[in-house]
């Protein structure tokens, strides 16, 4: 099962919508370009399109899947006094004095530029349960980190 928010729910679908709408009939019509061009045993633009097409359908089709599973959580029934799926958490790096601030996501809606960040990565995993004022040791690819809880909001 996928948690994630309504926000995005509807991203996907607009996403499924764009490739069945959009990118499918673009495939569909360089297909049968190639297939104009005479013989297919040797058309490469056919062969192109025909993978193209293949991996189109495939990546329509996952996404259909994800969506089957999804669960939407409602933000506005959350906790938050303890981090779990969807809230904001304020962190300062015990070391460095930096300071972050991450919404915790579904793999699918992660975006680390935006600061949505997966449930399914070390840091997300070492926060889950926790409450404000906790220090929490993660280990991630760089070393072991020391992260405070500062807030956690939605």
């Amino acid at each position: 099962m996928a948690y994630m928010s309504e926000e995005g729910y509807n991203n996907l679908l607009k996403q499924i919508k764009e490739l069945e709408t959009v990118q499918r009939p673009a495939i569909s019509e360089q297909i049968s370009e190639a297939r104009d061009k005479g013989d297919l045993s040797e058309n490469a633009e056919y062969d192109a399109a025909k993978e193209a097409q293949g991996l189109l359908e495939m990546k329509i089709n996952n996404l259909k899947l994800i969506l089957a599973d999804a669960k939407i959580i409602d933000k506005s029934k959350l906790d938050v006094s303890n981090v779990q799926i969807l809230n904001k958490v304020e962190l300062r790096n015990i070391k460095t004095n930096m300071k972050m601030t991450y919404t915790l996501v579904s793999e699918n809606e992660a975006d680390l530029k935006a600061g949505k960040l997966s449930v399914h990565t070390p840091i997300a995993q070492g926060l889950l349960g926790k409450k404000v004022g906790d220090i929490v040791d993660i280990q991630v690819p760089q070393g072991k980190i020391s992260l405070e809880i500062i807030s956690i909001s939605i």
